[in-house]
């Protein structure tokens, strides 16, 4: 698996609107589950900003991290062990 970019994935989520800071913070945490394996090993997919875009673009509404965490708690509910990637704050611009 190649590096997560976390910088594309800050880009992607412009579409849900946010502040930078917010942005960047969901693409961090999306990089530590990337190289945690457990998606892949749970999901069989690859995580990539791509996907996660998609997978985000799911939820019923809300910003970046609001979307984030309503995938991860998704996923904590089908898989178990997500709930440590969820963002919980972030410092705003």
């Amino acid at each position: 698996m190649d590096e997560f970019d976390a910088e594309a994935l800050a880009a992607g989520l412009e579409t849900f609107g946010g502040d930078e800071a917010e942005r960047r913070a969901v693409a961090r945490h999306a990089r530590d589950l990337a190289d945690s394996g457990r998606y892949v090993e749970d999901a069989d997919v690859e995580l990539t900003p791509e996907h996660v875009v998609v997978q985000l673009a799911d939820a019923p509404e809300g910003s970046p991290a609001e979307r984030w965490n309503w995938w991860l708690g998704a996923l904590e509910f089908a898989y178990g062990g997500y709930a440590e990637f969820q963002l919980r704050r972030w410092k705003s611009e």
